[in-house]
């Protein structure tokens, strides 16, 4: 039987260079239309370092939860993901897991800088149905942004997980943002083999937050976003909606799917009051 592997998979990174571009096409209000960009690029940001995190302790979960040490449940996984330049520890009396990438920076093959501290506390064996994983953050930095908050999954049973996120910020140059999330991530393909390459995934929910520009926002899921884990598709949706709306009642729709073919490319389109412009996403920042 193939083990449920948890991949979360939040909005990846918009490009914040097209998005204002896009943005600034608006002749009445560009400034509230920027807002909503800003947003936009935001919430990706936070739902593309939520989805790395959520892998890389689904990576080295424990494979024995009652043993003090028990291997990473993926350790290929967890290299790809995490690089070389961190310690994995488990300590089974308090179901810790913690993955310590050092007080300098720690660079994974993709390109991505780490430091400081991701901590998981199991409920119990990680993929029964009913466990529950608590995550937090501890000085821990991306590419020498500071992210906090706690994130709670919990796995439903038959592919499907439950993330939800509290109290959850990005402090960067600019400014910074700060958010609440829901999630729900449901298994559509991909169950009789053990390889993650042919799994498809569709997400729903919600989030809201305070930008860096302190504009605070709405972000929902209109249409289930599609994900499939294989080559080319890894770091970006292959259809669904996102509607983000500010306090201002400025909105933007992001849509992964503009020619309606589920292609499994990094284009998407952005519309702002009647304008839509194609775009690249899945680059983080």
């Amino acid at each position: 039987m193939k083990t449920h592997v948890l991949r979360t998979l939040g909005v990846t990174a918009v490009v914040g260079a097209a998005l204002l571009s896009a943005a600034c096409t608006k002749n009445a209000d560009p400034q509230a239309a920027t807002e909503v960009a800003v947003s936009a690029e935001d919430q990706s940001l936070a739902e593309d370092e939520n989805a790395t995190v959520a892998d890389l302790v689904e990576a080295g979960s424990p494979t024995d939860a009652s043993v003090t040490g028990s291997p990473a449940a993926e350790s290929a996984d967890l290299a790809r993901i995490a690089g070389a330049c961190f310690t994995r520890t488990y300590e089974a009396a308090t179901r810790t897991l913690t993955l310590d990438f050092g007080p300098t920076n720690c660079v994974g093959s993709n390109g991505v800088a780490r430091r400081g501290k991701i901590v998981a506390v199991f409920s119990g064996p990680y993929r029964q149905a009913g466990a529950t994983v608590t995550i937090t953050l501890v000085n821990y930095h991306r590419n020498d942004n500071l992210h906090t908050g706690t994130r709670t999954i919990t796995n439903l049973g038959s592919g499907s997980w439950k993330l939800e996120v509290q109290n959850a910020s990005v402090t960067t140059a600019a400014g910074t943002h700060s958010w609440v999330a829901q999630r729900q991530y449901t298994r559509t393909a991909g169950f009789g083999t053990r390889t993650i390459l042919d799994d498809e995934y569709t997400v729903t929910g919600q989030a809201s937050g305070t930008n860096r520009k302190n504009v605070s926002y709405t972000a929902t899921i209109e249409q289930p976003l599609l994900k499939k884990i294989q080559a080319g598709c890894a770091r970006t949706f292959v259809a669904g909606t996102v509607r983000i709306k500010t306090a201002k009642e400025k909105e933007l729709l992001l849509n992964y799917d503009p020619t309606g073919t589920q292609a499994c490319d990094n284009f998407a389109s952005i519309t702002i009051n009647g304008a839509t412009r194609t775009i690249r996403v899945g680059r983080g920042l």
